[in-house]
């Protein structure tokens, strides 16, 4: 008993990966780890986990759209709303000023308490996003904001069954996307929620409110008589614990999203905390793909808990079906760790066919509902997103789309049309990404011998050239090669110089070739200098921006 007594005392204030070392992982994960697991050939180390492959229904499905939608939503000033706006003299800062009142007055768990998701339909914007040609659909089960967006036992009271929209949102989408036949995937971001909320401990430096702390530090014991009464801020903001270094700058230190470089280290209550959030999220609405927005895995390296968390997902996987079917998706990996999981690119795209599958993140605004975005017309067109699937798509990549969710669970009608657009493009051209695998060569053409580099996280998109009608990508299936411009050429008669006629990469006669949209055939001259191939009459500029041949050889 005293043993027992002694490590809850440690586990308070140690991370658990350095606890579990010294005391042994079984004794460890049975004392104070509650959710159950599976067991299974998976075990919670990283050599073990090499031995994972990606589904095959997810290198067939290419495309996915997100909804990555919380409580940062409902004032629809952008994103990481939860944090800036704790920022003194930041826009939203001063958003919140004027909206809300001073933070140390109407903190985020006011806001949360604002939030009502009230026109929210979740059947019906899957059923859009499915007809746009999404092949699965992934919503944020939490976001640093460290809320809980489904029925949570360890999140019990900051979660949206109890405050804001009073709604199991997890279990709606979850429903949503079954019935729409889509693979279901959740986006799980809490575990940094120790570090990014060290800003809600700060109070203005001048004016009015000077030196008056703001909410991050309240208890339990401040809520008499307020509608927060008997719940502590503290299970949602987590602030117990003294600034990292250099916790008042602004700009977040990348280094310490990685738990080093001199951030404070999160407890082992903390830890244990979002272990049993995620285990449990995992196994009640059993997700197809997990996304983990951390560096590897989730409190990696102060902790083992990503690590198990991983293990348990693939053999929850192997249990329950026989074989691996789930995703799970991370970060800044080495050559190894993407083999034990599959690579997730923010913002970027890889500049070469990569050995294993990946994929990139991406949004067609801000990551949360930005209303101002939308009034500049600040939108990604359904041309961008096309071009940059068909460029992912060429080097064995999968792209998940963020379609930014209004506070009140709508999307907006310039949205819609974006999504819109899309899916006429895909409901004639989806044979060419559908179930298809990088050719020898991805493509040719001036947007790729001008590429910026890629850096570990991702984060080089847009910052090349504008693709032309000279930039092809190829895709292969069943033995037929898809080759797609990125553009009309003005002449009608496109020039693919990879495939010339002493092509090392196709060196079998080309035997047809057709117009995928409407499966006419195209006359073609292939020489030395290139295949062209002439184009039909162009009717309209609507979808020319990706224009995808057959060939057949």
């Amino acid at each position: 008993m005293k043993r027992r007594t002694l490590i809850k005392g440690l586990a308070a204030t140690l991370p658990s990966l350095w606890l579990s070392r010294a005391l042994g992982n079984s004794f460890f994960e049975d004392q104070l780890l509650n959710e159950p697991i599976a067991n299974g050939p998976f075990k919670p180390t990283w050599e073990s986990l090499q031995n994972y492959k990606t589904p095959e229904w997810f290198r067939d499905a290419k495309f996915g759209i997100w909804a990555h939608w919380g409580p940062q939503c409902q004032p629809e000033a952008g994103d990481w709303y939860a944090r800036n706006m704790y920022q003194e003299g930041s826009p939203q800062y001063k958003f919140h000023l004027e909206k809300y009142g001073h933070p140390s007055k109407f903190g985020f768990k006011d806001v949360i308490n604002k939030w009502r998701a009230e026109n929210w339909d979740p059947e019906a914007l899957v059923s859009l996003y499915k007809s746009a040609g999404a092949q699965y659909f992934m919503a944020l089960a939490n976001h640093h904001d460290n809320f809980d967006l489904y029925d949570s036992k360890y999140q019990k009271y900051w979660n949206s069954t109890k405050i804001g929209p009073k709604k199991d949102l997890i279990g709606g989408w979850a429903k949503a996307a079954r019935n729409n036949g889509l693979p279901f995937g959740v986006s799980v971001h809490a575990s940094h929620a120790w570090r990014w909320y060290e800003v809600a401990q700060r109070s203005d430096k001048a004016g009015p409110y000077q030196g008056i702390p703001y909410d991050g530090k309240l208890t339990k014991a401040s809520g008499k008589g307020k509608w927060w009464d008997g719940l502590d801020p503290q299970e949602l903001y987590a602030q117990n614990h003294p600034l990292s270094k250099n916790s008042l700058d602004d700009n977040f230190d990348v280094e310490q999203w990685n738990w080093s470089n001199g951030v404070c280290p999160p407890s082992n209550a903390y830890i244990d905390k979002f272990y049993n959030r995620t285990i449990e999220l995992i196994n009640k609405y059993n997700p197809d793909v997990v996304y983990f927005d951390d560096d590897r895995l989730p409190l990696w390296p102060a902790s083992d808990a990503g690590l198990r968390i991983a293990a348990h997902l693939y053999n929850k996987s192997i249990k329950e079906h026989g074989d691996l079917r789930v995703v799970l998706n991370g970060k800044k990996l080495n050559e190894k760790q993407r083999k034990a999981m599959v690579w997730d690119i923010e913002r970027g795209q890889a500049n070469q066919i990569q050995p294993l599958p990946w994929q990139t993140d991406t949004c067609i605004g801000g990551w949360h509902y930005d209303r101002a975005l939308y009034e500049r017309d600040g939108y990604k067109s359904a041309k961008t997103i096309i071009q940059t699937l068909v460029d992912i798509v060429s080097k064995n990549g999968n792209l998940m789309l963020n379609i930014p969710v209004r506070g009140d669970g709508t999307i907006d009608e310039k949205e819609r049309k974006i999504v819109e657009d899309i899916g006429r493009w895909m409901k004639a051209n989806s044979e060419s990404i559908f179930a298809t695998r990088p050719w020898k060569i991805f493509g040719e053409g001036p947007a790729q011998e001008a590429a910026t580099h890629l850096s570990e996280q991702g984060f080089n998109e847009g910052k090349g050239k504008e693709f032309t009608y000279e930039d092809i990508r190829f895709a292969t299936k069943d033995g037929i090669l898809y080759a797609t411009a990125m553009g009309w050429p003005e002449d009608g008669k496109l020039i693919i110089k990879s495939l010339a006629k002493n092509s090392k990469y196709l060196t079998k006669e080309i035997q047809k070739i057709e117009w995928l949209p409407t499966k006419q055939s195209l006359n073609f001259e292939r020489n030395e200098s290139g295949l062209r191939i002439s184009l039909p009459e162009k009717t309209s500029d609507d979808l020319t921006y990706a224009n995808a041949v057959k060939i057949f050889s």
